[in-house]
C-alpha cells in the first residue's frame, strides 16, 4: 500500500500526521509512503528526515492524493482538497464530521472511506487517538485563558495563583474528561481555585482520589453550571460526545452573568461549542473576540501552536492503525478490530457513524451491510 502525507492547508495549522520515525516504520513493513515537500516543516521536520526514512518527496498535494492509497492527515480536509477524493482512497484524519456537512456530503458523494481518529473507541469508552490531543488542549486551555486574563489583552487583570493576601482566580471547568483532567493539572500546578462539573458520579470520585481534595467537584446540571459560571474568572468548555455535535451546557444569559473582564475557552468548538456565546471558531492569528464584556477565546486547533509536541504525541498513537491498514487492508483491518470499526465515519457512499448522521442530516447505514 502508498501511505500519502500532505501538508496541512488549515491556516496556521503547523503539525503534520506522520513523523520520519513513524515514516521508517511503514517502510520497514515493506510499504510507499509519498510526502508533500515541507509538510514536516512547521513541525521541525525537514524533507531531509523523510527521505532519510525511505520516503518519496512529491512537489504538490495533488500528487499525494493522486498516488496514495491511504491518506493520513491531522485537519479536516477542506473545500479546496474536496476535488483530490477518489472512490475507494482511505482517508484517515480527524474529521469531526457534526461540525462540517458539506464535508460529509463530499465524502459521501465521492464514495471515499474516512476513517475519524475521533471516534475510534475502546471497550472502556476512551479514545485513544482524540487523548493525545485531548491532553494538549485541555493544558493550553489554562495556558491561553492564563494569558487572556491579562490587563492588556482585554481580561480582568487576574493573576490565576493570585500571591500572598490576594486570593486566586476561579477556574470552572465543564466536563471532567481528559480535557477537563489535563486543565485541572495545569490551574491547580498554577495555583487556581478549580471547580470541575462533571455528570459522572464515577469519575468525580476518581478526581477527587486523584486530585486528593485539592479541586472541587459538582454534578453538572443547569442550576449548578448557572452559579459556577458567574463566579468564574476562567471558564473552560470541556465537553464531547463522540461523533456528535457538543451540547449547549451554557447559554447566552448565563454568560451575561459573568465577570467583566472574565475569559471563556471552548475546547468543543470544533464539535460545534458547548458555550451559546462561541458562535464562530476563531484562530490563532485572531483568537479572541468580546462578548458581553467576556474574552471568548474560540481557536479550533489548539494543539497546532505546539506543532511538534502535538505531531510526535500523534503519531505515537496513530501508527500502530496505519501500519494495520497497510498490511491487512481496510476491510479485514475493520472486521478485526472492533475499536478501528467504530472510527469508520463514511464508507462507498455511505455514513456508517450514527451519531454523524444524525448530526448532519444524512442516512445512515450499518458498516457491516456495505460488505
Amino acid at each position: 500500500m502508498i501511505v500519502g502525507l500532505p501538508k496541512e492547508i488549515k491556516k496556521q495549522e503547523y503539525r503534520v500526521a506522520l513523523t520520519p520515525a513513524g515514516c521508517e516504520m511503514i517502510v520497514k513493513q515493506g510499504h510507499g509512503v509519498v510526502v508533500e515537500r515541507q509538510a514536516g516543516e512547521g513541525s521541525g521536520f525537514a524533507d531531509a528526515e523523510y527521505l532519510d526514512a525511505g520516503a518519496g518527496l512529491v512537489e504538490s498535494a495533488q500528487e499525494v492524493w493522486s498516488t496514495a492509497d491511504l491518506i493520513v492527515k491531522v485537519k479536516e480536509p477542506l473545500s479546496e482538497e474536496f476535488a483530490f477524493f477518489r472512490e475507494g482512497q482511505i482517508l484517515f484524519t480527524y474529521l469531526h464530521l457534526a461540525a462540517a456537512p458539506d464535508l460529509a456530503q463530499a465524502l459521501v458523494n465521492r464514495r471515499v472511506t474516512a476513517i475519524a481518529y475521533e471516534t475510534i473507541q475502546a471497550p472502556n469508552g476512551s479514545l485513544p487517538l482524540l487523548t493525545p490531543m485531548s491532553e494538549v488542549a485541555g493544558r493550553m486551555a489554562v495556558q491561553e485563558g492564563a494569558k487572556y486574563l491579562e490587563a492588556f489583552q482585554g481580561g480582568r487583570g487576574v493573576l490565576l495563583g493570585g500571591v500572598p493576601g490576594v486570593p486566586p482566580a476561579e477556574v470552572i471547568i465543564i466536563g471532567g474528561g481528559i480535557v477537563g483532567t489535563n486543565a485541572a493539572k495545569m490551574a491547580l500546578g498554577l495555583g487556581a481555585d478549580v471547580v470541575v462539573l462533571e455528570k459522572s458520579a464515577d469519575r468525580m470520585r476518581y478526581l477527587d482520589d486523584v486530585f486528593q481534595g485539592r479541586l472541587r467537584t459538582l454534578t453538572s446540571n443547569s442550576y449548578n453550571i448557572a452559579n459556577a459560571v458567574r463566579k468564574a474568572d476562567l471558564l473552560i468548555g470541556a465537553v464531547l460526545v463522540p461523533g456528535a455535535r457538543a451540547p449547549r451546557l451554557v447559554t447566552e444569559e448565563m454568560v451575561k452573568t459573568m465577570k467583566k473582564g472574565a475569559v471563556i475557552v471552548d475546547v468543543a468548538v470544533d464539535q460545534g461549542g458547548s458555550i451559546a456565546t462561541i458562535d464562530r471558531a476563531t484562530t490563532h492569528e485572531n483568537p479572541t473576540y468580546e462578548k458581553h464584556g467576556v474574552i471568548h477565546y474560540a481557536v479550533a486547533n489548539m494543539p497546532g501552536a505546539v506543532p511538534r509536541t502535538s505531531t510526535l504525541a500523534l503519531t505515537n498513537v496513530t501508527i500502530d492503525y496505519i501500519l494495520q491498514l497497510a498490511d491487512k487492508g481496510f476491510e479485514v483491518s475493520v472486521q478485526n478490530n472492533p475499536m478501528l470499526a467504530l472510527g469508520v465515519n463514511a464508507c462507498r457512499g455511505a455514513i456508517t457513524h450514527p451519531q454523524v448522521a444524525e448530526a448532519v442530516s444524512l442516512p445512515y447505514a450499518k458498516l457491516e451491510s456495505l460488505w
